[in-house]
């Protein structure tokens, strides 16, 4: 071959490569430029530098990386809030492609399956998104992968065991989504597996698979939050560079493997919320790294090993809600590292952890429910970080320490049910950001300190049942915030302060036992919260005022055993809220009021006086009155009314006893349930024919068969029923498995309990229920807009729930909310408040909360103490802790619930990233002088870059007030510690009441700045 031979060869082949490759750039750049087409308008904008030079992707392209060849190798476009699908995309176009990540958008759609053309990918991560559908199956053709992230999205499922066969995978996470069926036994396979493996917030069933500890050089296995069960695998041992296990909120049974004593770089493990039983196995104090240890409501008994004194490093111990005994670990503070202790509800016994002493980094401390002993004064110490503190219900003795007084972020100080002695120090007016102080039951002496006025936060205050003199402080009307006063069983004297008048939250007041004298104030009449007043056993004198009848929210009044005089007021006639009357030895007269509370009064209620009357059993009857003209004509009126009733009432009894035989013929097509017996009136339920109806539901759900089914929850699955009339009606059947009958049944009786006794627009109605041999279901009106859930779910859905639909269903949830906390007694609490369980109409625009099954009534005369309930991400964090009940659990779970509204997906990654500052907005301040919270994160963060991206910002100045007010709102009542969530009362009244519009201000305010913001 002669050189010019040679020399156009090379042209031709140089030629033919560069034709080549301006080819492969122009496959490339159509194949994107098509993808961004598909996009949402925004997103497209954002995507601006793509096309400027058409054949070349690789100059300067926002987001592309190639390599040395000109090939497009990365595609990384993560926190761009892209809007869109990838159906558009061409994957086939881009063979080079090593890395694609799409983090934290909002795209949305199934995975293609197409993207397994990708045959280079060793990066692919689509967390963060709003994806749905299955896993692609074919995940074993990604053959060069390295990590895969599908977590915090939408995909439901199983988990496709192809994936299983990925050698190479060093990082998986496919958290965070509605996953179904079992963990593949495969899973060992992944021997390549270095740093994560996360399949947490999921419905996974089943064992953990034993071959999972074939990952021996795994350093994070996540499994928490699924219904996994069985035992933990003994072989665990041999995953020895475990650095993080986290198993909770499962069903795992059996005892904790010793083995994980040979995981000695193990820095958290978190094996709460189980059905673990047996003792703590003493290897786990090998653990010399543990920094988060959490073993919390199972069933561990026996004592804490010795060994435990060698997790120096700790900073969370949480062993509450257990059956341990013995004493507490002794040295789990000699690191000087410790931040939050929780080993309450035990049976703990000795003193108290001597490092306590010099805990400097101590936040929060509950050890309440347990037998130690110790003083007080001498084992603890000084926290300048403590923020909460109960140590209530045992057998401490010694003087309150001043010491605490430093604490100025200390929220709530319980000591009561001990044996304390000395006075209250003065020192504790001075913890400005105190909201609850217990020192009942002890044996503390001295004054009631007037410092104690100066706590501007205050809303329970409980001294009673110790050694108290002196007067109550007149100062006390500085108390505006108080709900709980209760200073009974003192020896308190001089008269009680018409100041109190001025604490118009109260809700609670008991003064008695005391030696209080002089006449009940009349001031006592402004407090028109109070539900409870006590003021027995002293020596108030004068009448009953005519105020205290005027009490719009009493319920319980005790003025028994004092020297009170004259009648009871004529006020007392309109106290309709009062449920129970004592005003035994005392010196009344007169006839008693003709209201409930008198009518349901035994005769000790009444005794002791000079002269009542009334028709109660062991009192005279009341002398008749000398009557005028009117009043023979009002008396002939009333015989007519007392003669016509009793007959019109015999003929209605008879026909109800009638009917009711009739329904006992008919006992074989629907059963008489013992539940039936918690109902007032049953028909009264039904407004039709029980028998007819049953055999309609039968017939509208072909015998509930799936295809009519709607929905499936723990206690059963719900049912569209088209009745024949055109009636449409939703039908909750219950499961009648063996395993989870009782529960359910509990359920059962339990809303139809709560939902015949309760009347809200914003609650769902029930028309009825059966209990039947073959089928138990309750009836309620179907509500076609579904779930706010399944709405958020859907894209297609989710863009018709516009902003102001949303703003509605918040305020609808609120108003149903203030409606059961507030407006009915007793009060009722939720305990399940969560997307799911909201339901909206064919606008989408009225809110109604359903699944009252686990709803818990609030009387003052029970315990509020109960098994866990509820749905996790919307359940209180303090339930970790405490299995107390209370308004404030259904309080948090509406903040996240309101969260989720506007931001399109469930908020819990936002409340970890925020909680993850040292200066969180959930956290009360380091600065006592600050009056809002110090936040870091939230300095940076955009309320609109939190919104969901799917909708664009609202136009309307009005409604975009209303959303920044309700962000506002919701992350106060997802504050970490209840004391300081307002009530969803101040939630509901502040959402309706109208603002003045922050014109322009959406796009530009941050999460800091909200806290600004006035209501």
């Amino acid at each position: 071959m002669t050189s010019l031979q040679f020399l156009s060869l090379l042209m031709i082949t140089l030629l033919a490569y560069h034709l080549d490759a301006q080819r492969h750039d122009e496959i490339e750049a159509n194949a994107l430029l098509k993808w961004k087409s598909s996009l949402q308008n925004q997103s497209q904008s954002l995507l601006n530098s793509w096309g400027t030079n058409v054949g070349n992707p690789c100059n300067n392209w926002i987001g592309i990386g190639c390599d040395n060849s000109g090939r497009v190798s990365q595609l990384n476009l993560s926190y761009n809030g892209i809007i869109g699908t990838l159906y558009d995309l061409d994957f086939s176009a881009l063979p080079h492609l090593h890395r694609l990540d799409l983090h934290r958008n909002s795209l949305y759609g199934t995975i293609p399956s197409t993207i397994t053309n990708l045959s280079k990918l060793d990066y692919l991560d689509l967390s963060r998104n709003n994806f749905s559908g299955n896993i692609p199956r074919r995940l074993d053709l990604f053959t060069n992968l390295r990590l895969l992230y599908l977590d915090h999205n939408h995909l439901s499922g199983s988990i496709p065991q192809e994936f299983t066969n990925l050698k190479s995978l060093s990082d998986v996470n496919f958290g965070d989504n509605m996953l179904t069926g079992s963990i593949p036994n495969s899973i060992g396979n992944l021997t390549g597996m270095r740093d994560f493996l996360g399949l947490s917030t999921n419905e996974l069933i089943g064992h953990i698979p034993s071959s999972i500890v074939n990952l021996t050089n795994l350093r994070g296995l996540y499994l928490q939050v699924n219904q996994l069960s069985g035992l933990i695998p003994q072989e665990i041992g041999l995953m020895r560079s475990l650095e993080g296990v986290d198993f909770f909120g499962n069903n795992l049974t059996g005892s904790i493997p010793a083995t994980f004593g040979n995981l000695t770089k193990l820095k958290s493990l978190s094996l709460g919320q189980n059905q673990l039983s047996g003792h703590i196995p003493s290897e786990l104090g090998k653990l010399k790294s543990l920094v988060d240890l959490r073993l919390f409501m199972n069933n561990l008994s026996g004592d804490v090993p010795l060994e435990f004194d060698n997790l120096t490093n700790l900073q969370i111990l949480s062993l509450s809600v257990n059956s341990l005994t013995g004493r507490m670990p002794q040295n789990v503070c000699l690191g000087g590292t410790l931040r939050n202790l929780s080993l309450h509800t035990n049976n703990f016994v000795g003193n108290v952890p001597k490092s306590l002493k010099n805990c400097t980094t101590l936040y929060t401390l509950l050890m309440y429910g347990n037998q130690i002993t110790g003083n007080v004064s001498e084992d603890f110490g000084v926290y300048p970080d403590l923020f909460y503190i109960d140590i209530s219900n045992n057998s401490l003795y010694g003087e309150v320490t001043a010491d605490w007084a430093v604490s100025h972020n200390l929220a709530g100080l319980l000591m009561s049910r001990n044996n304390l002695s000395g006075t209250i120090p003065y020192q504790l007016g001075d913890l400005s950001q105190l909201h609850v102080l217990d020192l009942s039951s002890n044996e503390i002496t001295g004054i009631f300190p007037q410092n104690l006025t100066n706590l501007p936060l205050l809303f329970e205050l409980k001294l009673n049942d110790n050694k108290l003199v002196g007067k109550i402080p007149i100062e006390i009307d500085n108390l505006l915030e108080l709900r709980r006063f209760t200073i009974g069983g003192n020896a308190l004297n001089g008269s009680i302060p018409g100041e109190i008048g001025a604490c118009t939250k109260l809700q609670y007041l008991n003064l008695s036992k005391n030696a209080l004298n002089g006449n009940i104030p009349v001031e006592i009449g402004q407090l028109k919260s109070l539900e409870n007043l006590d003021l027995s056993w002293n020596m108030l004198s004068g009448e009953v005022r005519q105020e205290l009848g005027e009490l719009q929210n009493i319920e319980t009044m005790n003025l028994s055993h004092n020297f009170l005089s004259g009648s009871i007021p004529s006020s007392f006639q309109q106290c309709v809220s009062l449920q129970s009357i004592d005003i035994s030895y005392n010196q009344l007269e007169g006839p008693l009021p003709n209201i409930r509370a008198f009518q349901n009064a035994s005769f000790d209620d009444l005794r002791n006086n000079k002269g009542l009357c009334g028709n109660i059993a062991g009192l005279d009857h009341c002398a008749p009155v000398i009557s005028t003209d009117d009043d023979n004509k009002r008396r002939r009126k009333r015989m007519l009314i007392l003669v016509i009733f009793p007959v019109l009432g015999s003929i209605l009894i008879f026909i109800a006893v009638v009917f009711l035989i009739s329904q006992s013929i008919k006992r074989d097509v629907v059963e008489a349930n013992e539940i039936i017996h918690h109902i007032k009136d049953l028909f009264t339920i039904w407004s039709f024919d029980g028998k007819l109806v049953y055999e309609n539901i039968i017939e509208a759900t072909d015998d509930f068969d799936s295809k009519h089914c709607i929905g499936t929850g723990g206690s059963g699955s719900v049912y569209k029923a088209e009745l024949s009339d055109g009636r449409v009606l939703s039908v909750k059947k219950l499961h009648t498995s063996d395993d989870v009958l009782d529960n359910v049944q509990k359920s059962f009786a339990n809303e139809i309990k709560t939902l015949t006794e309760i009347r809200h627009r914003n609650i769902v109605k029930l028309y009825g229920f059966c209990s039947h041999a073959r089928h138990s279901f309750l009836v309620y009106e179907f509500l076609e807009g579904g779930s706010v859930s399944s709405i958020l779910g859907n894209d297609e859905k989710a863009m018709e729930f516009e902003w102001m639909k949303r703003v509605n269903v918040v305020e609808g949830v609120a108003e149903a909310l203030s409606y059961m906390h507030h407006d009915i007694s007793p009060p009722i609490v939720h305990r399940d408040i969560s997307s799911k369980n909201v339901l909206l109409d064919c606008e989408l625009q009225e809110a109604h909360i359903s699944d009252f099954g686990t709803a818990r009534l609030l009387k003052t005369d029970s315990s509020h103490w109960t098994s866990f309930a509820g749905t996790f991400g919307y359940a209180a964090p303090e339930l970790a802790f405490t299995m107390e009940v209370n308004e404030k659990c259904d309080v948090y779970s509406f903040g996240v619930l309101a969260l989720e509204v506007i931001m399109g997906k469930h908020p819990g990654d936002f409340i970890s990233s925020m909680l993850s500052s040292s200066s969180s907005p959930f956290l009360p301040s380091t600065s006592s002088s600050s009056s809002s919270p110090s936040i870091s994160i939230a300095d940076q963060i955009l309320l609109k870059d939190v919104l969901d991206q799917r909708l664009s910002l609202p136009t309307s100045d009005n409604v975009a007030t209303q959303v920044m007010f309700i962000a506002k709102l919701a992350l106060e009542c997802i504050h970490q510690s209840p004391q300081f969530r307002p009530n969803i009362q101040q939630v509901s009244v502040q959402l309706s009441r109208k603002k003045a519009p922050l014109s322009g201000l959406l796009p530009l305010v941050t999460l800091d700045q909200l806290y600004n913001l006035r209501c």
